[in-house]
């Protein structure tokens, strides 16, 4: 029995000066980890050095049988505290990086990470049950054998070590020659790559937009449409790729490994162009069982997706759900969001940093009551039980005039089922009512409660859901304010 608890001794003191040691040779990602698992930021820099030194502290206290006791209670506590952690992110359906061991290992939570804790937890808990005074063999009093054999278990975890730093130090090396790949890709051996009209790879649909329809052949010619795709109730993960893209083709590992971390989450679509023959050779594996192909690239710019690779996630009920991600880079931050995210909940986004401001989705509207143009009283209660397109403009706005005809047509044809429309706007009233639109018009000084649901200059609007919540980011021009509700710029 002492033999054994002195290997359980072993053991923790392996774990646990691997798991110090990692985690203080990257703070910022111990850091990270802690503010995933809800630790206020204001604690999170100072937690990010205690934890790895209380890890240490307490591999040093199990070589030592008298210290062993004092030490196995302190890591039991800290064990338990790791597996309600777990616990309550599994809970919400969240995945954050566990950074168990530091720069040597980190994996999201997950099951696995869960036993592996449990299991220690356990052989601590059995340390503690044997009270202070019966911790096992000492090491001073082992014989040559037991001397042996604690070296071997030495030299193991000096493998270990070693064969994580590899690890570590190949997928450094392995990020290294992709860069290097796309670098050489793009410089054309020296000679400028032109992107004509490829426009910035931030623009791209607000947030809560219907996903445009569309219906395009898989590489097997079945006819897909959106419908398709949304009906598993899952949010899914479009990429938007090219043949004739290297990146592309460079990332497509890791893609697959995303696939396989998150395919209880999310679906994978790639939406790409040209023949089947070329995508098959470009993307083998099980990416070529879900990729859709475009006559041109005539889905990819209905969503400003102008760069390829870009992702851009979108939710269960076919609505987009983060700005384009352009580029390896964001490709990787974006995933990295979604890992950490409990996607079964309501109203979740992605940005990429928005220009103005955060997006107000997921808000209730403020509480109001006021008088339209033609006397009719208008509050928060006229708003519940239909969607509503919140416009805010003003008469001195060309691109607000411009809109007049639209708006007239679009009262004029569209269906019970299409949203209301509410206009908060600036100016003269009897101007408003030459207008002849029969919506409601308010005519509020300074924008004073438009400004409170997300108004960002004019023309504006945001999309408000039948619960009175605010379902988009704040739309700008007329193009992205017709796509709240999934129609073009009429014409």
């Amino acid at each position: 029995m002492e033999i054994i608890l002195l290997i359980i001794r072993l053991l923790l003191f392996a774990v646990f000066a691997l798991a110090g040691i990692g985690k203080l040779l990257d703070l910022k990602g111990s850091e990270k980890a802690l503010k995933a698992f809800g630790t206020p930021e204001e604690f999170a820099k100072t937690f990010a050095v205690a934890l790895p030194f209380a890890e240490i502290v307490f591999a040093v206290c199990f070589l030592f049988t008298e210290t062993s006791w004092l030490g196995a209670i302190g890591a039991l506590i800290l064990l338990l505290s790791f597996i309600g952690g777990m616990i309550w992110q599994l809970s919400q359906g969240k995945a954050p990086d566990c950074h168990c061991f530091g720069q040597i290992h980190s994996e999201p939570v997950g099951k696995k990470s869960l036993i592996r804790n449990i299991g220690f937890a356990v052989l601590a808990l059995s340390l503690v049950a044997q009270g202070r005074d019966f911790q096992g063999l000492s090491l001073a009093d082992t014989d040559s054998g037991m001397i042996q054999t604690i070296m071997i278990l030495a030299m193991l975890v000096l493998s270990a070590v070693i064969v994580y730093f590899l690890k570590t130090i190949y997928k450094q090396q392995e990020q290294i020659i992709r860069r290097m790949d796309v670098l050489e890709l793009l410089s054309k051996d020296g000679v400028a790559v032109e992107r004509n009209n490829a426009g910035d790879p931030a623009d791209g649909l607000p947030i809560g937009s219907p996903f445009p329809e569309f219906e395009l052949p898989d590489i097997n010619g079945k006819r897909v449409v959106l419908a398709d795709i949304i009906s598993e109730g899952m949010p899914v993960l479009f990429f938007f790729v090219s043949p004739a893209c290297e990146p592309c083709k460079i990332l497509l590992p890791e893609i697959e490994a995303w696939r396989t971390e998150l395919e209880d989450k999310l679906n994978f679509v790639f939406v790409s162009s040209g023949k089947p023959d070329e995508n098959l050779d470009k993307f083998s594996g099980r990416a070529a069982n879900h990729i859709l192909l475009q006559t041109e690239r005539e889905v990819a710019e209905s969503v400003f997706a102008l760069w390829t690779p870009t992702a851009l996630f979108v939710n269960a009920d076919g609505r987009i759900a983060s700005h384009p991600a352009a580029g390896d880079t964001a490709i990787r931050e974006l995933i990295e969001k979604i890992k950490s995210e409990n996607l079964s909940r309501d109203f979740v986004y992605f940005t990429n940093g928005s220009r103005n401001g955060k997006p107000k989705i997921g808000e209730r509207i403020p509480d109001f009551s006021l008088i339209d143009i033609k006397d009719r009283e208008i509050n928060t209660q006229d708003f519940l039980g239909k969607q509503t397109l919140a416009v805010f403009w003003g008469l001195g706005c060309p691109y607000c005039r411009e809109m007049v005809p639209e708006l007239k047509a679009w009262e004029e044809t569209k269906d019970e089922s299409a949203p209301n429309l509410v206009i908060f706007s600036v100016g003269d009233t009897e101007e408003h009512l030459d207008m002849g639109l029969e919506s409601h018009i308010i005519v509020e000084k300074d924008y004073a409660t438009a400004v409170k649901m997300g108004m960002r200059g004019t023309p504006s609007a945001v999309l408000i859901n039948e619960k009175g919540e605010i379902l988009t980011e704040t739309a700008a021009g007329a193009a992205r304010i017709w796509a709240l509700i999934g129609k073009r710029k009429l014409n």
